[in-house]
């Protein structure tokens, strides 16, 4: 007799219960509210506006979900979520989910759509330039730039600790959003003096940010297109959550161009949610590559031999692997 169960698939295919739970909370600012102390029913529902018919559900399903913790009727954060979803906090991380109830959650519904025409799902659908759109209104791009603060934020913490800083003066973030990385790896490294290169409408947000972590004496910003204007030369070239944007042919486009740009001795260094060689276990890697089919015209994820294939292509010497930190790995190719 078989023991197999549908639980797997019930709890993978229902999924979006709790994930819409969540998003919600950090809409409604749940964590936010907690950070301070906990609270009774009837306080947090005035505080957050909730109708007392679902206030009680919706709470006790993030209790349910290990997301609050509850003691004699009263909620509090779990020390995870008071950590990462307060978002007076700098380690919060809500950007990205705060993007993901905005953005994402709706246009993944179109998802066997996209499958079946190869074609994006995002507001770029039916010609428009998706990086154009959003860039073009203020708020849905300091929004999407913290996004990408919060998804990078571990990564750039793990190559401050992980890559031979030692050995290099400068660098360059190819793609530097609100400026994490850059920020991160100069208070890690007071030697360090960087650059973050990104499109001239970022460039407010990226030095308000800078200014906030308090190294805007070593980090600059440079605005340009990185395929069509010259790179600045840096020792070090960094790429996250960038080269999964684009097509096979853009992304060696970008390699070779990083090589041109680094002296003898430089080195790139390229991070995503690398899928592991055997396409099998980096499940967040491989979604992460649909999720490109849903936000770019060619995007898509790529695994660590992959990457390296296209550094040796594009002239690197040497090229090696190295994990960060959840699902994030980076690939370093040296010159």
């Amino acid at each position: 007799m078989s023991t197999a169960t549908p639980d797997h698939i019930m709890q993978i295919g229902m999924g979006f219960w709790a994930s819409k739970t969540l998003l919600s909370a950090v809409e409604l600012g749940v964590f936010s509210t907690l950070a301070n102390g906990g609270a009774d029913l009837p306080t947090l529902q005035k505080k957050l506006a909730l109708h007392p018919r679902s206030a009680r559900d919706f709470l006790d399903t993030l209790v349910a979900l290990k997301l609050l913790e509850r003691d004699n009727g009263i909620y509090r954060n779990t020390a995870e979520t008071d950590l990462y979803l307060d978002s007076a906090k700098p380690s919060y991380i809500g950007g990205i989910l705060e993007m993901a109830n905005a953005r994402l959650y709706r246009f993944w519904g179109s998802l066997t759509e996209a499958l079946r025409s190869g074609e994006l799902q995002n507001e770029g659908k039916g010609g428009e330039n998706f990086f154009a759109a959003l860039y073009a209104d203020p708020a849905r791009l300091r929004g999407f730039l913290a996004a990408m603060s919060a998804i990078s934020a571990g990564a750039a913490q793990a190559i401050a600790g992980k890559f031979p800083w030692r050995d290099y003066k400068t660098f360059m973030d190819l793609g530097s959003a609100q400026g994490m990385v850059p920020a991160t790896l100069a208070s890690a490294h007071p030697h360090l003096i960087g650059i973050g290169f990104d499109l001239p409408v970022v460039k407010p947000v990226f030095e308000e940010f800078i200014a906030q972590r308090g190294v805007q004496d070593r980090v600059k910003f440079r605005g340009g297109n990185f395929f069509e204007d010259p790179l600045p030369q840096a020792d070090v070239i960094i790429m996250g959550h960038i080269l999964h944007d684009w097509n096979l042919a853009e992304k060696k486009a970008l390699l070779a161009k990083a090589f041109a740009a680094l002296p003898k001795g430089g080195a790139v260094i390229v991070y995503d949610a690398i899928i592991d060689d055997d396409r099998r276990e980096n499940a967040f890697g491989l979604l992460m590559s649909l999720n490109m089919l849903i936000e770019t015209e060619g995007g898509f994820d790529y695994t660590g031999a992959d990457c390296q294939a296209w550094m040796r292509e594009a002239g690197f010497s040497r090229t090696q692997l190295e994990p960060l930190v959840g699902p994030d790995s980076m690939v370093i190719g040296f010159k």
